[in-house]
């Protein structure tokens, strides 16, 4: 149980650097809080116009979420427990101490941890991401789609799964963090892929 819970710590940590943050200053950007949405995430960084800081954004915050749950499985924990451990990696990015536990929305951490637990579930919901995102030009309505494939994907290829209650979890989360999303989407006011930070 001790390790277990070293392993959930440990996770939550790595999840918590605010890679969008990271990048912003190795590019010489502003602080991605201070414009456009005020997420501190890979999408919002795309609206500084500097698309390699939103890259590396984007990779950083997918990549913690693979390493958490690819090193559990490495040192011996089982697949629940390493699922475990990408939800507190992806808890980490929501939640990051690092910036008073006010981070990101979580969607490329989220897609890191799929990764780690099951590449088919990743690309099913990168998928959903890609068709939604692009017939509405919402980055935030293909981010909600993903979050309902997720666990409809985890369930038809792992079966009555403890790891699928992790994905109805994050899901969850990550449908509740888009909650300004879809009232701005409902009004028609939602910030489309593609706009500045000044709009």
């Amino acid at each position: 149980m001790m390790s277990v819970l070293l392993l959930l710590v440990a996770a939550y940590l790595l999840g918590s650097i605010p890679f969008a943050l990271v990048s912003s200053r190795l590019f010489g950007l502003q602080d991605p809080r201070s414009y456009g949405s005020g997420n501190p995430g890979a999408t919002n960084v795309l609206r500084s116009g500097n698309k390699a800081a939103a890259a590396v954004t984007l990779i950083g915050d997918c990549v913690k979420g693979w390493v958490a749950v690819s090193i559990a499985l490495k040192l011996g924990f089982t697949a629940p427990e390493a699922a475990l451990a990408g939800f507190a990696a992806f808890l980490g990015h929501v939640f990051t101490v690092f910036l008073r536990f006010n981070g990101g929305k979580g969607v490329a951490t989220a897609l890191g941890v799929l990764a780690g637990i099951d590449w088919r579930i990743a690309l099913a919901c990168l998928a959903a991401w890609l068709l939604i995102a692009a017939a509405s030009r919402y980055s935030s309505a293909g981010s909600l789609g993903a979050a309902i494939v997720s666990p409809i994907a985890g369930y038809l290829l792992l079966g009555a799964n403890p790891v699928i209650a992790v994905l109805l979890a994050m899901s969850a989360v990550l449908i509740w963090r888009h909650t300004a999303n879809i009232q701005r989407l409902l009004a028609g006011t939602e910030g489309q892929l593609g706009s500045s930070k000044k709009g």
